[in-house]
C-alpha cells in the first residue's frame, strides 16, 4: 500500500500576482478557498472582489480579510453590466456560484483578456430542472459539450480552467497518478506519457474496464436532522440540482448492452450515457479502503465524462477502447437522510438548509478513484481526510471542502504558471504540478489493492442477474 501524508503546510508563496481577482460566489468553497489564496499567491486585499447574491455566513471573514463585497446576484441581463471594468487582461475570475452560466463568464474571459477557473460547468437558472428540455439537453453532458464547442475559437487565448474542484478535478489528476502506480506494481515498464493518446494506450495495456470515483463522507454533526432540513457538507443547492439530473456515466467499450433505460445522446463526443432516472434515486456498488463495500448514488458529474472521453483510443471512426466511468458517492449519513425526504416529495427541496462545518465532531471524508479490471484486480487512490487534521491545517473548512478548495488553488496557480492555453480540463493539465500543491491539504493519501469485485457475496440469499465471465460489466454494479 502506497501512503503519503504531509500534515505541515507551509505559507510558501507560489508566485506574486500584480492583477485583480474577482470571485463570484461566496458558499463553503469561497469560505474556504479565500485564507489559501492569501497564504499562497502574492495577493493584497485590494486586489479581490467578491460578488455574491449573500455572504452566507462569511461576513465576518470578509470583514476580517479587508476585502470588497458586493451583493450582488449575477443575472443573464445583468452579468456584463455588474463586471464590466472589473477585468482586464491579466486579471482573474474564479467563478464559485451556483446558476450563473459557465460558457457566458468564459466567453466574457476571453474578450477581456482574464484568466478563470470554475469547479463544474453551471448553466442559467432552469437549465437543470426546464422540462421543455429532453432529459439528455439537461444533463452534463450538454453543458460539457457547450463549453467544448467553444475551445477552438478560444484556442491560445487566456487560461480557462473548466470543472476543477475535487470532483471534477482533483480526481482526475489522482487517475493519473494510480495508472502510473499500477504500471510501476505489475512490472509494466513504461515512461509517464505526455499525450492524451499515451494516457489512453497506458490505460488500455493495463486492461482498466471501469473507474469508480468512489467516495464515502463520514462526518457527523451532534444535532440531528430535523423534517423539513436538507443537512450537508458542502452546497446543498448544488447537490439537489446535481441529484436530480439524470444519472450518467462513460459508457466501456466492454459494455455488452445498454441498461434498460439507458439512452445515448444524439450530439457531441458520445463517450457518456445516461440513464432515465435522476442521480439521487440510481445506487451503485462500490468500494474504498476504510468503509470497504457499500452503496454509492451515481450523481452526475462532469468527470465521468471527461475522463471516459480522454481515455478513449479509436481507429478511424471506431472507438477500440474507453473505460466505464461515473461518481459512485455515498454523502454523510444526514445528507442521506435529507436525499430520503426530498425523493419522498418528487425533489422539491426543503425550506431550511444547515451546512455542517464548526459543529462536525468526528469523521472523514474518503475521496478517490477506484481502478478496475487490470491484473490485481482492483485500485484505489485517493485522500482519507479527516476533521480533526482538516482544522490543523486551514480555517473555515470541513474535511469536504478543503478537498475542492485546495484544487482550486492549484487550478489558480497552473493557470497563472500558463496564462495561455484557452479552455482546458483537468484531465489535460499538468497532473503531477497540481498534485504538489494539493497535497499538504489531502491527509493520508492512500493506495491500496483489492479483490473486491460487485460480485462478492452475491446471490447468497436472493438470485441475481449477473454476468459473472465478466465482473466488470455495470449491469454487475448496479442495484437493481
Amino acid at each position: 500500500m502506497a501512503k503519503r501524508s504531509a500534515r505541515k503546510v507551509s505559507n510558501r508563496k507560489y508566485l506574486g500576482f500584480k492583477g485583480r481577482m474577482v470571485m463570484i460566489g461566496f458558499g463553503s468553497i469561497g469560505h474556504g478557498v479565500l485564507p489559501l489564496i492569501f497564504r499562497h499567491i502574492g495577493i493584497k486585499p485590494g486586489q479581490i472582489t467578491i460578488i455574491a447574491e449573500d455572504a452566507r455566513g462569511g461576513l465576518p471573514e470578509i470583514q476580517r480579510y479587508g476585502v470588497e463585497f458586493i451583493q450582488k446576484r449575477l443575472t443573464r441581463s445583468n452579468y456584463r453590466q455588474v463586471l464590466a471594468g472589473r477585468l482586464d487582461k491579466g486579471d482573474f475570475l474564479v467563478n464559485l456560484s451556483v446558476e450563473v452560466a459557465s460558457t457566458a463568464l468564459v466567453e466574457l474571459c476571453q474578450e477581456k483578456g482574464a484568466l478563470y477557473i470554475d469547479t463544474c460547468i453551471e448553466p442559467w437558472p432552469g437549465g437543470y430542472t426546464d422540462s421543455g428540455l429532453s432529459v439528455s439537453r439537461r444533463s452534463n453532458y450538454a453543458f460539457r459539450d457547450a463549453m467544448l464547442k467553444l475551445k477552438p475559437r478560444y484556442r491560445g487565448g487566456p487560461t480557462a480552467v473548466i470543472a476543477h474542484g475535487a470532483n471534477p478535478g482533483l480526481v482526475s489528476h489522482f487517475v493519473k497518478q494510480a495508472l502510473v502506480n499500477i504500471a510501476r506494481d505489475t512490472g509494466l515498464k513504461t515512461a509517464v506519457p505526455t499525450t492524451r493518446e499515451g494516457w489512453g494506450r497506458l490505460a488500455q495495456r493495463l486492461g482498466i474496464k471501469v473507474i469508480h470515483i468512489a467516495e464515502r463522507d463520514t462526518q457527523v454533526s451532534p444535532k440531528p436532522k430535523e423534517v423539513g432540513e436538507f443537512v450537508n457538507t458542502w452546497s446543498i443547492d448544488g447537490f439537489v440540482s446535481e441529484g436530480g439530473q439524470p444519472a450518467e456515466m462513460g459508457w466501456g467499450t466492454h459494455e455488452k448492452a445498454l441498461p434498460a433505460d439507458g439512452k445515448r445522446h444524439t450530439f457531441g463526443c458520445d463517450a457518456a450515457i445516461y440513464l432515465n432516472r435522476p442521480g439521487l434515486l440510481t445506487r451503485v456498488r462500490t468500494w474504498t479502503p476504510l468503509e470497504g463495500p457499500f452503496h454509492g448514488f451515481i450523481i452526475t458529474h462532469n468527470e465521468a465524462i471527461s475522463i471516459a472521453d480522454y481515455y478513449s483510443l479509436s481507429s478511424g471512426r471506431k472507438v477500440t477502447y474507453r473505460p466505464t466511468v461515473h461518481y459512485a458517492y455515498h454523502p454523510c449519513d444526514q445528507a442521506i437522510m435529507s436525499m430520503h425526504e426530498i425523493s419522498g416529495k418528487n425533489l422539491h427541496q426543503q425550506k431550511r438548509q444547515r451546512l455542517i462545518v464548526d459543529e462536525i465532531t468526528s469523521g472523514r471524508d474518503e475521496l478517490g478513484v477506484l481502478l478496475m479490471g487490470h491484473k490485481k484486480g482492483a485500485y484505489w487512490y485517493g485522500s482519507q481526510l479527516d476533521i480533526h487534521e482538516t482544522r490543523r491545517l486551514t480555517p473555515y473548512n470541513n474535511a469536504t471542502s478543503i478537498q475542492v478548495c485546495a484544487p482550486v488553488l492549484s487550478g489558480i496557480i497552473w493557470a497563472l504558471e500558463n496564462p495561455d492555453r484557452g479552455i482546458v480540463e483537468a484531465d489535460e493539465m499538468d497532473f503531477a504540478r497540481n498534485l504538489e500543491i494539493c497535497m499538504p491539504y489531502l491527509g493520508p493519501v492512500v493506495g491500496k489493492y483489492s479483490d473486491w469485485t460487485p460480485l462478492q457475496d452475491r446471490g447468497q440469499l436472493f438470485p441475481e442477474d449477473v454476468d459473472k465471465s465478466d465482473p466488470w460489466q455495470f449491469k454487475n454494479f448496479r442495484v437493481v
